[in-house]
């Protein structure tokens, strides 16, 4: 087991999908809103096919909305509403105990430099193995983004994209999923 949390290896089994704050009113301020949409959808998508749990926070949904309607997070373990920026938050920590035997995260979501970070770190400081998807994060200026990402992989968290995701999870080509 240590040699996998050294390389950052993933399994169906110990897995677990945060999606962070994908929420309509970022819509018109983040760069690649669409792209990074369409990414989660893709990852909510797979999780409920490979049982993997999904985390859902939103960010003062009462202000920001909801989660966009082409993300189906329906069968969401969880799904928090903050104000925090850290999506861990009483509700996702009283599921994390839950979830002991998880102790992988895969982190997309907005924005990259404030809530997808500080999420990042904070399990990390956790015990958490962390891989945020620099396909499925952004944030309003791409120079926040990109220093988010250094910053993260100076932090030992893994910087990775959707498809080498869920090509690992899946492992071989001939898998049933």
């Amino acid at each position: 087991m240590a040699a996998m949390a050294r390389v950052g290896r993933l399994s169906q089994s110990n897995c677990l999908f945060f999606l962070c704050d994908m929420q309509e009113k970022f819509r018109p301020s983040i760069g690649f809103f669409d792209e990074i949409a369409t990414v989660a959808k893709r990852m909510v998508q797979a999780a409920n096919i490979l049982n993997i749990p999904v985390v859902v926070t939103e960010q003062y949904p009462k202000g920001l909305g909801k989660t966009v309607d082409c993300i189906d997070i329906s069968q969401a373990a969880v799904c928090a509403d903050k104000t925090k920026f850290s999506m861990v938050v009483p509700a996702v920590t009283e599921y994390l105990l839950t979830a002991a035997e998880r102790k992988t995260v895969v982190l997309f979501g907005i924005e990259a430099h404030v809530c997808v970070a500080q999420t990042a770190l904070d399990l990390t400081e956790q015990g958490y193995t962390v891989h945020v998807l620099a396909d499925g994060c952004s944030s309003r200026a791409n120079s926040d983004r990109l220093l988010a990402f250094e910053r993260l992989r100076q932090s030992g968290v893994f910087v990775t994209t959707c498809e080498a995701v869920l090509f690992e999870l899946l492992g071989d080509s001939k898998a049933p999923h």
